[in-house]
């Protein structure tokens, strides 16, 4: 089984020193949130996915979940680690207090998100789906909905899903056939089917919260006839007890490569009561609240299981002795791993891209506050625009990323890391779900170039290049030599826009081919950015702590030298364009 400690140090270093972000500081409801108190709070945290959560990893992929008679069975532990869980009040972290949360930042909450990425994704996915639907009903249902069903979710008694997907659609979710019939009381009754439902159905929670797409039988086709509705599993009484059964049942699990513990239902809804949540035919822009916010939270899914995978490489490459290397001292042989060049670059890479993606989540985590909170409208729409454009960035390349560190880290280990003794294998299986769900990676990058780079509100790429150009404006002479390689990186990255706004107005093929590289050029400038950041506490402050910043220097020169400089390989090879890919017959 793979060890893991939460990476506490460096999760504090960005709280105490990368909150600079003067909108984000101007909330008056964070400015009690010290960093003592978040300290204590990631400790606890630290040990409840170190001690608890981390060993169901293993027992959740040896003893999946199961579909028993009609009852969905949850893996050895599950159990008493969620009664336990919920008794702690993880779910409640960033909750409203209005309705029994924390009202923690998001700065907080997704660091707990890693640490329950790295100890059990499949452990995760039954409070993840619950905080995303808490997130849609408090934004989009009315006051009685909210105060009949949020403080049961948010006190983890009651779990949610998400219902979207079905035989005919996913992506296309215009092709929709589940049903909804209205009835005299104002209720609705769904109908329909729904796959790859997370968390569909378990035995942790007395009630499960279904927010459901489905069509009004007066709408019309096509995605602008969909409603969102909340469908309980059991009907809640008007007392807010749990009451009968709803028409809701578990058709089938899925049978997955990894995230066996989780369970993946396939969902049938016979004439089930629901309620309407938000303007009819709207149900698309209720439930992209929810599924916006949960992509970011697949990215950071990504980060926590790269973070796993690193730290075992390194144990592993400072243990295992093989080979000589260039400059051995060895007096027997063989020599250490760590100390073979392209073991030790391995590991630079994971550790450059896992660092820099941690304060690129963290400084989106602000953006996202501030674009829900702050008292100037215009100041929350620029963030909204930033997050809007961050999102399907995060969501995408910390996932491939991730695909590419936990492959590594198999590849490390040799024979090892293919075999299931040390549990490197599983990291890799249970990692791959992260690009497809919540919206393949290929999705996310058609919806960036496509949609984001531009809206209603203007040039939003250009905002956010011009925000980084200005955060470049440092004094500080020994940060110059990296400041100049992410201005060449910017440079490219605006060239490469330019070219895919001209390729979408006139060769729309050569920008869809395009999507995935552009996306992880604007990646890797999000990341350097990020650690332009870093980089400027660690010579500020170094004298202060120097072998921390002397370490996070010395990693910054290897994203710089060796990742950041891929941008240019992407470029060139997207802006062949598409010609001798569409004029290929398949036999």
């Amino acid at each position: 089984m793979p060890t893991y400690t939460a990476p506490l140090d460096d999760m504090m270093f960005l709280f105490e020193n990368l909150r600079n972000n003067k909108n984000y500081n101007e909330l008056d409801k964070y400015k009690e949130v010290t960093p003592d108190l978040v300290k204590d709070i990631l400790q606890e945290a630290a040990k409840i996915n170190q001690n608890l959560i981390l060993p169901l990893a293993k027992s959740g992929d040896e003893n999946p979940a199961v579909l028993e008679n009609g009852v969905v069975r949850t893996p050895p532990g599950y159990k008493e680690a969620y009664k336990k869980f919920i008794e702690d009040g993880w779910i409640s972290l960033a909750c409203d207090p209005k309705y029994g949360g924390q009202g923690m930042p998001k700065t907080v909450s997704a660091f707990f998100d890693e640490m329950l990425s790295s100890a059990s994704l499949a452990f995760k996915l039954y409070s993840e789906l619950t905080i995303g639907a808490y997130n849609c009903i408090n934004h989009h249902a009315t006051d009685e909905i909210k105060n009949k069903y949020l403080p049961k979710m948010v006190e983890g008694k009651w779990s949610g899903t998400m219902c979207l997907t079905e035989p005919v659609c996913g992506t296309d979710l215009g092709l929709l056939k589940t049903k909804a019939v209205e009835q005299d009381d104002g209720t609705f009754k769904i109908s329909g089917q729904k796959i790859f439902i997370t968390s569909g159905d378990h035995d942790l929670t007395e009630n499960i919260i279904h927010l459901v797409l489905a069509r009004a039988s007066d709408s019309p086709h096509g995605t602008k006839g969909i409603s969102l509705f909340l469908v309980p599993k059991f009907i809640v009484n008007s007392d807010g007890s749990v009451g009968t059964r709803n028409g809701v049942s578990t058709g089938s699990l899925e049978k997955k490569m990894g995230i066996g513990g989780s369970a993946t239902c396939v969902l049938n809804f016979d004439e089930a009561t629901g309620y309407m949540i938000g303007p009819k035919n709207k149900g698309l822009n209720s439930m992209f609240t929810m599924m916006n916010l949960e992509r970011i939270v697949v990215g950071i899914q990504g980060l926590g299981i790269s973070e796993i995978a690193y730290q075992n490489s390194l144990s592993y490459a400072k243990e295992r002795k093989q080979g000589v290397s260039n400059n051995s001292q060895s007096k027997n042989g063989a020599d250490f791993i760590i100390e073979h060049a392209d073991i030790k670059k391995t590991l630079l890479n994971m550790k450059s891209i896992i660092e820099g993606e941690r304060a690129l989540s963290f400084w989106l985590a602000q953006q996202i506050e501030v674009s829900l909170y702050h008292d100037d409208a215009q100041v929350r729409q620029d963030a909204t625009d930033l997050v809007s454009l961050m999102t399907p960035v995060v969501k995408s390349f910390f996932t491939d990323m991730g695909m590419e560190i936990t492959s590594d880290a198999m590849q490390l280990h040799g024979g090892y890391g293919f075999t299931k003794d040390l549990g490197i294998e599983q990291l890799y299986r249970d990692n791959r779900i992260t690009p497809i769900y919540e919206g393949r990676n290929s999705v996310q990058a058609i919806d960036l170039v496509f949609r984001k780079l531009v809206n209603r509100n203007g040039d939003i790429i250009g905002k956010y290049i011009s925000m980084i150009n200005d955060d470049l404006n440092i004094s500080d002479q020994k940060i110059k030599p990296y400041i100049d390689k992410i201005s060449k990186s910017i440079d490219i990255l605006k060239k490469f826009t330019d070219w895919i706004k001209v390729k979408i107005q006139n060769e729309k093929d050569d920008a869809s081919a395009a999507c995935n590289e552009y996306l992880k050029v604007l990646g890797l400038v999000a990341t350097g950015h990020a650690w332009i950041k870093v980089l400027e506490v660690s010579f500020k402050d170094y004298d202060k702590n120097k072998k921390f910043y002397e370490e996070k220097i010395k990693t910054a020169d290897f994203f710089f030298n060796r990742v950041l400089t891929k941008c240019e390989n992407y470029y060139d090879t997207a802006s062949t364009g598409s010609k001798y890919i569409m004029d290929f017959k398949f036999n």
